[in-house]
């Protein structure tokens, strides 16, 4: 049997200010009304257009965790990371717009922070911002990331 090799990068493969696109995805109604089922939040923001549409956004929209998740999905997909993260050591989160069935999303990942651990030499905390960004052009959610990664063996 062949050993795994890691297709992500390692800690000192990055450099601060690099930035990366990911590919884009289409949000549906079904991936709403699924999320829904899967994390039993049925509020009628996100699940009745009727009653949605006297919301201040004018009809249903996307939950925010659907959108982080898919956003995260389009992360991993470029593989950036695969098989050399240890950890994620911290996330924080804005929603800025809302999200619809029938926009399309993509990722743009800016790496802001690189900390070599000062206790253990085979690791580092890569520090980074993913904004996730509509068709218009419009940055519906801005998180940042901090990873916990691995350095590159010696």
């Amino acid at each position: 049997m062949e050993e795994y090799k890691p297709a992500g990068r390692y800690f000192d493969e990055f450099e601060v200010g690099e930035v990366i696109i990911t590919a884009s995805r289409t949000v549906r109604e079904c991936d709403i009304a699924t999320f829904a089922g899967l994390s039993g939040d049925y509020n009628p923001l996100h699940t009745d257009e009727e009653w949605a549409k006297n919301s201040p956004h004018g009809g249903c929209i996307a939950h925010g965790a659907l959108v982080i998740a898919i956003a995260s999905g389009l992360r991993q997909q470029t593989r950036f990371m695969e098989g050399t993260t240890i950890a994620l050591a911290g996330i924080t989160e804005k929603f800025l717009a809302p999200t619809r069935a029938g926009d399309t999303i993509h990722c743009r990942i800016e790496i802001t922070e690189m900390k070599p651990s000062k206790s253990k030499n085979d690791r580092g905390l890569l520090v980074y911002t993913c904004d996730t960004i509509n068709q218009k052009g419009v940055t519906v959610v801005h998180q940042e990331l901090t990873v916990m990664l691995k350095r590159k063996p010696q």
